[in-house]
């Protein structure tokens, strides 16, 4: 496998889980840059960085990086893409790749115009044992699949001026947490849905702290999803047909699916699945993007992100709810 020089923009924690997949799997970890630059040297350090920068724009300039890896507030996402793309670099930016559907559309847009790929760091769109799970439904081994329903609640101390409950910075479960969960949906809906229903309880700050979300596309298949980030759920998916279903827990970095066979109304039949290892979910995301340079295509994931950016646009519309600087 081809190796490349990546270069990354933010130091927090999943930079530092970031970093330790490209040590496994790239050999190396190029450059970096962040804004604290006590934080910034100890980071390089600890992770055997070549060279670090003092600024973004700086790091995207050096001829060397082949790949930009954003791991910033969502905010900032945008600014950067454009620029890494503009300078001929590869991007991996982590999840929600942009705020909102319009700022995607012009992203994903230069992307196919520079050449580039560009990637979200969304895990589960990496893990192998979905692989297994879309053979299973491709095979017809579910039937005609009619219902997804996912969860994700996760319970961040109350805060008001932490970046989750901030509405500077494009807080609040949609775009903290509920990438997983559409991602997850839109994975086993045959179309982009078209109705969208959906209701949200708002935390002090104005951002969604959790809602429910309902939607439903032309050939009548629904997702159901259930978001808090004041609530602690199981990060449970389950996918329904008229053969039987699938439930995958943990499903950002699963491992295992199990599979309920659903003959008739009286008998069942249960299959346990089981693919990949949760501790290199990151080490799968950087084979991945490297294999999509070498290449030259991302395998459909950039067109799922697209779809995702805007189902959510669509919840957020919904709602009402706007960010200061759209």
């Amino acid at each position: 496998m081809a190796t490349y020089n990546w270069g990354m923009i933010g130091t927090g924690v999943i930079a530092n889980e970031m970093a330790d997949a490209l040590n496994r799997v790239n050999g190396s970890v190029y450059a970096v840059t962040a804004l604290n630059q006590d934080k910034l040297r100890a980071f390089a350090a600890a992770k055997h960085v070549t060279k670090t920068y003092a600024t973004a724009a700086e790091l995207i300039a050096d001829p060397k990086v082949d790949v930009v890896y954003i791991a910033t507030p969502h905010t900032y996402h945008y600014a950067y893409i454009k620029r890494a793309l503009n300078a001929g670099k590869h991007v991996f930016a982590e999840k929600a790749i942009t705020v909102n559907a319009k700022q995607f559309d012009e992203v994903q847009q230069l992307a196919k115009d520079k050449g580039l790929i560009l990637t979200e760091g969304l895990t589960l769109m990496h893990m192998p044992i979905y692989d297994q799970v879309k053979q299973l439904i491709a095979a017809g081994k579910l039937g005609d699949i009619n219902m997804v329903q996912v969860n994700f609640g996760s319970l961040k101390d109350y805060d008001p001026k932490n970046r989750f409950f901030n509405k500077a910075l494009a807080g609040g479960a949609l775009l903290d947490i509920g990438g997983y969960a559409t991602a997850f949906a839109r994975t086993f809906l045959d179309e982009q849905p078209n109705v969208t229903l959906t209701t949200a309880k708002f935390f002090e700050t104005g951002v969604d702290e959790q809602s429910g979300i309902i939607l439903k596309n032309p050939r009548q298949q629904m997702a159901v999803m259930a978001l808090s980030l004041r609530a602690k759920q199981p990060k449970r998916g389950v996918v329904s047909g008229t053969k039987g279903y699938v439930e995958i827990n943990n499903y950002p970095r699963a491992t295992e699916a199990t599979v309920t066979y659903t003959a008739d109304a009286h008998t069942t039949t249960t299959q346990t699945l089981t693919a990949g290892d949760s501790t290199q979910a990151l080490d799968y995301e950087v084979r991945d993007m490297q294999r999509y340079i070498a290449a030259g295509h991302d395998d459909g994931q950039l067109a799922m992100s697209h779809d995702v950016s805007h189902i959510m646009d669509n919840v957020r519309n919904a709602w009402g709810m706007k960010f200061p600087f759209e």
